[in-house]
C-alpha cells in the first residue's frame, strides 16, 4: 500500500514558482530569458554588510541558538528604527523574528484561529496565504474584486461578509500581486472594523520599505493600544537583500507574542543567528542604502510604465507599485496559466498567472518587477507587442 498522505495536502496546488520556473526549458534557445517570475531584488547586498558578516561568522556564538523570539539587542534596534519609521511605540517584548513573513503569517494564523473558522482576505491576494489557510484547515473568504481598479480594500464590503467564524482581515501592503499601496486612512479604517467585531487586523507589509520615508506606511503603530487588534507580518529579506536569509518578523501584543513562542519553539526554535545579526547592522546603518534602492526601483516602475503604455501594446496594466504590475492579458478565452505558459514558450518571458492570486483572476498576470532592468524594459515590451500575432491554441 502507498503512503497515505493528507487530503488536505494533495488537495492545494503546488506552488507556482516551482511550475513557472520549469517553463525555462519550453522558452525560444535563441531568446534570452526575461525573468518577471519572482520578486527578488537583482542587486547584491550592501558591500559594508557582507563585510560584517564575514567577521560575524568567526564568532563561536554565531552557530548557536538564540531565544526563541530572537537576541534582545536585535529586537532594540529594531524598535529603534520603528520609531524612526513609523513613530512606533514598540518594546523588544512585542516581536517574534521568524524564518521569513510566511512562518510570521502561519505564526499569526496558529495564534487566532482554529480549524473551520473564517479569514477575510482581499484580493488580490499572495498565493502562499490561501495556501497556508487551506492546509490548516481555515476558509479564505474574498471580497469581491473589481477588474478595472488596483485591488483597494473596501471596508463596507469587508464588513458584509464578518460571521460568528470570522476570525482576522487580512491585507498586504504594497499589495503582492498588483503593487497598490493602501492609504493610512483606509488602514485606521479596517483597524476599527477589526475592534468593533473583537478580530485581528493582520497586515502584510513585506514591500513596505520600497515605499518613499517621508511619510510611514500607516500610522497603526502610534495609536495607544495598537495591539489589542493590529498583527504585523514585517520582512527584511527584500530590504537588504537577503531573501535566502528568511529574515522575516510578528509584532503584536505582549501576550500574543507569548503564546506563539509555543509554535516558535516547537516548529523552527529561532530565527538563525547570522540572520539576526544581519538585520541588526542594516536597521541600524543602512536607512540611506535603503532608500537609495527605493529611489531605484520607483524609477524602474516609472520607466516601465512609460514604456507599457505605447501603442500597439495588447497588455493592460491595471495597476504597479516599485516591485509588481498587475495586467490584463488580451485573450479572454485563455485562462491566465495558458497565457502565462504562452509567454515563455513563444517569448521567453516567465510570469505568474493570475489564477494564483485568488477566485476570478483569470485574465491576469503579475510581472514581478525586481529582477527587471530599465536596460531590458523596451525588449520586453516588444516581445509582449510580438504575442498579439499568435493564434490562441
Amino acid at each position: 500500500m502507498p503512503l497515505q498522505i493528507s487530503p488536505k495536502l494533495t488537495a492545494v496546488h503546488p506552488p507556482p514558482i516551482g511550475e513557472v520556473a520549469a517553463w525555462r526549458a519550453l522558452s525560444p534557445p535563441d531568446l534570452p530569458i526575461i525573468d518577471l517570475c519572482q520578486a527578488v531584488p537583482n542587486y547584491s547586498p550592501a558591500a559594508d554588510l557582507v563585510a560584517y558578516l564575514q567577521e560575524v561568522l568567526t564568532d563561536p556564538q554565531t552557530s548557536r541558538y538564540s531565544p526563541d523570539e530572537g537576541l534582545a539587542d536585535v529586537r532594540e534596534a529594531i524598535c529603534a528604527r520603528y520609531q524612526r519609521r513609523y513613530a512606533g511605540q514598540l518594546a523588544p517584548d512585542q516581536l517574534c523574528l521568524t524564518i521569513g513573513a510566511s512562518q510570521a503569517f502561519w505564526l499569526a494564523v496558529l495564534a487566532t484561529c482554529q480549524t473551520g473558522d473564517e479569514v477575510i482576505v482581499q484580493l488580490p491576494c499572495y498565493f502562499d496565504h490561501p495556501m497556508a489557510l487551506a492546509l490548516l484547515g481555515i476558509k479564505a473568504v474574498y471580497p469581491p474584486y473589481d477588474g478595472n481598479s488596483p485591488g483597494l480594500p473596501d471596508p463596507a464590503a469587508i464588513a458584509a461578509l464578518i460571521t460568528p467564524r470570522t476570525r482576522a482581515i487580512l491585507l498586504v501592503t504594497p499589495s503582492n500581486p498588483t503593487g497598490t499601496v493602501t492609504p493610512s486612512a483606509l488602514i485606521d479604517a479596517l483597524y476599527d472594523l477589526a475592534a468593533d467585531h473583537q478580530l485581528a487586523l493582520i497586515v502584510d507589509e513585506t514591500y513596505s520599505d520600497f515605499l518613499t520615508p517621508e511619510e510611514p506606511p500607516h500610522r497603526l503603530f502610534s495609536r495607544p493600544g495598537w495591539d489589542e487588534h493590529f498583527i504585523q507580518i514585517m520582512s527584511f529579506g527584500k530590504t537588504y537583500a537577503l531573501t535566502g536569509y528568511r529574515a522575516g518578523l510578528l509584532a503584536g501584543s505582549r501576550r500574543l507574542i507569548r503564546e506563539v513562542l509555543k509554535i516558535q519553539d516547537t516548529m523552527v526554535v529561532c530565527q538563525p543567528r547570522i540572520t539576526q545579526q544581519a538585520i541588526k547592522y542594516g536597521v541600524m546603518h543602512l536607512d540611506p542604502w535603503v532608500a537609495a534602492n527605493c529611489a531605484m526601483m520607483q524609477q524602474r516602475q516609472n520607466a516601465f510604465r512609460a514604456a507599457f503604455m505605447v501603442d500597439g501594446n495588447p497588455f493592460t496594466l491595471v495597476a504597479s507599485g516599485s516591485f509588481f504590475a498587475w495586467v490584463r492579458h488580451p485573450f479572454p478565452e485563455l485562462d491566465s496559466r495558458a497565457v502565462a505558459r504562452l509567454l515563455a514558450q513563444q517569448v521567453g518571458i516567465l510570469t505568474l498567472p493570475g489564477a494564483v492570486f485568488g477566485p476570478g483572476l483569470e485574465r491576469y498576470l503579475r510581472f514581478a518587477l525586481g529582477n527587471l532592468t530599465e536596460e531590458q524594459i523596451p525588449e520586453t515590451i516588444a516581445r509582449l507587442q510580438g504575442l498579439q500575432i499568435l493564434e490562441a491554441p
